[in-house]
């Protein structure tokens, strides 16, 4: 499939915010919060195993998102705070281990994800590329974007923070005082490469429900499951049976404002040049239903939290896992 696509959806993102659920609330005064320092040291050990549920933050709620990612039950951006992907995530991990499913990690989620003994947090050293760049503002601006060579990253810690799935707030926390700038810089990261291979799955299954895109075996076990954001009251989500086409690495993005509601009046045809900022992100996964996809985004911190066009928008990083694993023919089922 050549990467020059025309796609229709997902370049506006309005704010939807997911509110706790009464289930949620409910235990919030169950959980216990911890203070453990956020150093490699701590969060690292095995014996963190407080509770984390709803208002949980720090060193406990960053082991337990980077086991999840690890077992392929991605938490989205990780941030080591508790919110409504965490949340998704560990329920889809619970119910796919035979654990009860509370969305609260207990003893019994901790002694399954503690199977996975391999450190949460490392060391890496910055190599050239990483710190190579270019490196550029992106402008807000439709128009300008158009005008722009390539969409890729702004800064290095933001490039830093998709390859290591974590926000870069949180990267700058985990390396007080450090500068993201030289190679040879040691910085530590969370570790979320997958400890094993991930089996044949048979279809994607995206979930309107729990908004999450899974993959699924022939038995109907679900391998891998990652938070997105999904349609809009201007532009629902196709429910149906569809197929995923083929799939585009590093897409360009033809923008028409006749095919948006909220387009701005005085903007027209564009194309968007390829990059991490684009529009899709770094890979569409083309349906079978016409000008809609699986894709990117620049915006990874609003997966789950907001509305698209339609489209399904995952993190980049998780875009390109489930690109990897799909094929074309397989079927894509769109649910409530």
């Amino acid at each position: 499939m050549k990467t020059s696509i025309v796609i229709v959806c997902a370049l506006v993102v309005t704010t939807a915010v997911m509110s706790a659920s009464p289930s949620e609330a409910a235990s919030k005064r169950h959980t216990r919060k911890t203070s453990t320092p956020l150093t490699a040291e701590h969060v690292n050990d095995a014996k963190l195993i407080a509770n984390v549920g709803p208002g949980s933050k720090g060193a406990a709620t960053l082991r337990v998102e980077v086991l999840l990612d690890r077992a392929r039950f991605s938490p989205g951006e990780i941030d080591a705070g508790y919110g409504s992907n965490l949340r998704v995530a560990i329920l889809g991990y619970q119910a796919a281990n035979g654990l009860d499913a509370t969305g609260v990690v207990d003893a019994a989620t901790w002694a399954a994800l503690d199977r996975d003994a391999a450190p949460v947090l490392v060391d890496y050293t910055l190599t050239d590329a990483d710190v190579a760049g270019p490196f550029n503002p992106i402008p807000t601006d439709i128009m300008e974007k158009s005008k722009l060579t390539a969409l890729g990253y702004a800064s290095a810690i933001e490039e830093l923070g998709e390859q290591f799935h974590v926000s870069p707030k949180l990267l700058q926390r985990l390396n007080s005082g450090k500068q993201f700038t030289q190679a040879g810089v040691v910085i530590v990261v969370p570790a979320v490469e997958p400890t094993s291979a991930l089996p044949k799955a048979a279809q994607v299954v995206v979930d309107k429900s729990d908004s999450t895109v899974s993959l699924v075996d022939a038995a109907g076990k679900v391998l891998a499951q990652y938070p997105a954001s999904m349609g809009s009251e201007h532009d629902p989500l196709p429910l149906g049976a569809w197929k995923i086409r083929g799939v585009a690495k590093n897409p360009v993005f033809h923008y028409n404002p006749a095919l948006f509601w909220d387009a701005d009046p005085a903007n027209v045809k564009v194309t968007l040049p390829a990059g991490a900022n684009n529009p899709v992100g770094m890979v569409w996964i083309d349906l079978s239903k016409p000008h809609y996809g699986i894709h990117g985004t620049p915006e990874p911190s609003k997966i789950g939290k907001t509305e698209s066009h339609g489209c399904i928008r995952l993190t980049n990083w998780d875009a390109l896992a489930l690109a990897q694993s799909v094929s074309a023919g397989m079927p894509a089922i769109l649910q409530e």
